[in-house]
């Protein structure tokens, strides 16, 4: 059983070592995206820092703490198009009928999609995550818990995509609908949790998981609280364990696409 997983494990880091080869081939453009995405993200940011040169919080949060939401929430997001970055076309590949290729490959299904692909535009947003925390000077503590936090973020943003993705098995264009819930994801996690009130906050903690992603971690980094740190181990579990059980239901009832297609 160990040495099952010991070699799942293996064939799907090789899997994202050669999809990072792959898409550095061309290195000018992959430097290029790298570099738009860094920019991109911090010319946004600008709009906080002149809103906080006129008052000292926006919805109870400092600029240094503005500062650790868009950090972690570009690391968190980052790191899942790193790794996973297939999960969020899913919806294309079950309603093309093109799962075909990773069902007859001698390894885990959901693994085999999940590390197919790579995003390199979003090895911007990772960096641009660590240095904006890093600008902040956290301690060591601190820092500790925000990488902490950029994985449990990018396994929210992979579970929910799944999640979401799964849905496909059963409804039509689940492509269109889960882009709108994973951008709306990004939008809502850039602003302060503090804005928000009665139903619009429980839908953006409870059905899309902004909350856990991005909102608990930022408070447990600027005023530890262990509850709040094992609501967010809890959270990611469940949600993680509820996306894979969908993804598995949903293949028992998956149609075929018939593509002859192979993937080296």
């Amino acid at each position: 059983m160990l040495t099952a997983v010991k070699n799942q494990l293996r064939v799907c880091l090789l899997s994202i070592k050669y999809n990072m080869m792959r898409e550095m081939v061309n290195k000018v453009a992959f430097l290029t995206n790298v570099a738009f995405m860094v920019l991109n993200n911090a010319s946004i940011l600008v709009q906080w820092f002149i809103l906080f040169r006129l008052r000292d919080d926006v919805g109870g949060y400092t600029f240094r703490e503005i500062l650790f939401l868009w950090g972690l929430i570009a690391a968190s997001f980052g790191l899942s198009h790193i790794l996973f970055a297939r999960v969020f076309s899913l919806s294309e590949l079950i309603i093309g009928g093109k799962l075909d290729a990773y069902l007859v490959q001698p390894k885990n299904v959901l693994a085999s999609v999940m590390t197919s692909a790579t995003d390199v535009s979003a090895i911007g947003d990772f960096m641009y995550g660590i240095v904006l925390v890093c600008v902040c000077k956290p301690g060591v503590r601190v820092f500790f818990l925000f990488l902490l936090f950029t994985v449990t973020g990018a396994i929210v943003f992979t579970a929910f995509a799944l999640l979401l993705g799964s849905l496909s098995f059963w409804f039509v264009r689940m492509d269109m609908f889960s882009n709108q819930l994973i951008l709306g994801m990004v939008s809502f996690g850039t602003y302060p949790d503090g804005i928000f009130r009665g139903v619009s906050r429980f839908f953006l903690y409870f059905v899309m998981p902004v909350g856990m992603a991005v909102w608990h971690p930022v408070h447990v980094m600027t005023n530890f609280d262990a509850g709040m740190l094992f609501t967010v181990f809890g959270y990611v579990s469940v949600l993680s364990v509820t996306a894979a059980a969908v993804f598995y239901r949903g293949i028992r009832r998956y149609a075929s696409g018939n593509l002859m297609e192979a993937r080296m």
